[in-house]
C-alpha cells in the first residue's frame, strides 16, 4: 500500500505514546510497502518533539536519521533531508535553517538572506543580511 505519513504516526512510533496508538503506528510502519515522507512533517515532527516532549537534539537527530532510512519510506531528496539533520544536530540550528542551509549547499547557491546569526556557525554557506 502507498500512502503519505503523517506526523502523528511518526510521533507515535518514536514516543511510544498513548500505547496504544503508538503500538499500531509502529505496526504500519514496520508493515508498509511504501510511505511518502514529507520534509515539511519532518520538520514537523522534529518541532513537535522538542517542544512537546522535550527530546534532545541528539535523540531528535537519531530518530529523524532512522526515519528517512526505513526501508518503506520514500523521500523526495534522501541525501537533502540528512544534510539538514545533520546541520540541525552538530551546528545547532533550528531544523528550518538547517533545511534552508542544506538547500543553499545543494543547488550551489550557498548564500541565504536572513538576520538569524546562528546560520553563520555553517561554514559552507555565507549570510547576507539585507
Amino acid at each position: 500500500m502507498r500512502a503519505f505519513v503523517d506526523t502523528n504516526i511518526l510521533v507515535r512510533h518514536l514516543t511510544g505514546n498513548p500505547a496504544g496508538m503508538a503500538a499500531r503506528a509502529t505496526a504500519y510502519l514496520a508493515e508498509a510497502t511504501e510511505l511518502y515522507l514529507t520534509d515539511l512533517i519532518v520538520a514537523e515532527t522534529v518541532y513537535v518533539l522538542e517542544s512537546f516532549y522535550e527530546a534532545p537534539r541528539e535523540q531528535v537527530a537519531t530518530a529523524m536519521r532512522s526515519l528517512v532510512s526505513m526501508r518503506s519510506v520514500v523521500t523526495v531528496d534522501p541525501v537533502l533531508l540528512l544534510r539538514a539533520i545533520e546541520v540541525y544536530e552538530t551546528d545547532r540550528l533550528d531544523f528550518a535553517e538547517a533545511y534552508l542551509v542544506a538547500c543553499a549547499e545543494s543547488t550551489g547557491i550557498s548564500r541565504v538572506a536572513s538576520f538569524d546569526r546562528s546560520i553563520d556557525r555553517v561554514d559552507t554557506v555565507d549570510r547576507i543580511e539585507p
